[in-house]
């Protein structure tokens, strides 16, 4: 067998090495598309999962609409909400229970204000301001009261300041008559407070 001389060893050294590109071109290849195949049928995965879960929420929506609607009439529910077939009805109805509960504290009412609730609230939140005159006692049996009020009321914010006058001169240092506010001897207090409850009635 005769030995193969070096330009023929070079010759068979050039084809192997240019037929081997093309293979490790595809095996290549082979390996991205392996890669990609995997990640897309992971992808494929997730989204069969996620079309389960939203086929099993959407199962339950009817039972979730007969559960707010035996809630909606439930008379025991009732007690705790505003029954009222709109929210400024139930703004309404709000005003006079916080007014009956300052008149019962022996409180002057200065003013109420119905305020917008949040919206897409579901029960719908009704609100209101209001700014009474009183005592201590006054504000406690306020706060008391509404915290034994039905429906549920929820205090929001309160805001607290003395009515008292510091006491001034009868005259300035020149000797000249100073005109001095009325002074509020009992020491009342101004209370500004914000009140919310939930009414049953869905339009605004």
């Amino acid at each position: 067998m005769k030995a193969l001389s070096h330009p023929k060893i070079l010759c068979v050294l050039a084809w192997v090495a240019l037929l081997s590109v093309p293979l490790l071109v595809i095996g290549g290849l082979a390996i991205a598309w392996g890669g990609e195949m995997r990640g897309f049928s992971a992808r494929i995965a997730d989204s069969e999962d996620q079309l389960m879960r939203f086929r099993r929420m959407i199962a339950t929506l009817p039972e979730l609409r007969a559960e707010i609607e035996r809630v909606r009439t439930n008379e025991s529910f009732k007690a705790f909400y505003f029954d009222a077939p709109t929210a400024a009805l139930a703004g309404a109805e709000l005003q006079r229970q916080v007014q009956d509960i300052v008149t019962a504290a022996s409180g002057r009412l200065i003013s109420t204000q119905i305020l917008p609730g949040p919206p897409e609230e579901s029960p719908p939140r009704v609100r209101v301001r209001t700014q009474i005159q009183g005592s201590t006692e006054t504000l406690l049996d306020v706060l008391y009261n509404l915290e034994q009020a039905r429906p549920f009321l929820f205090v929001d914010q309160v805001s607290v300041r003395s009515s008292a006058r510091p006491q001034q001169p009868a005259a300035d240092p020149r000797g000249r008559a100073i005109r001095r506010p009325p002074v509020n001897p009992a020491g009342e207090l101004t209370v500004r407070i914000d009140i919310f409850g939930f009414t049953l009635g869905g339009d605004t």
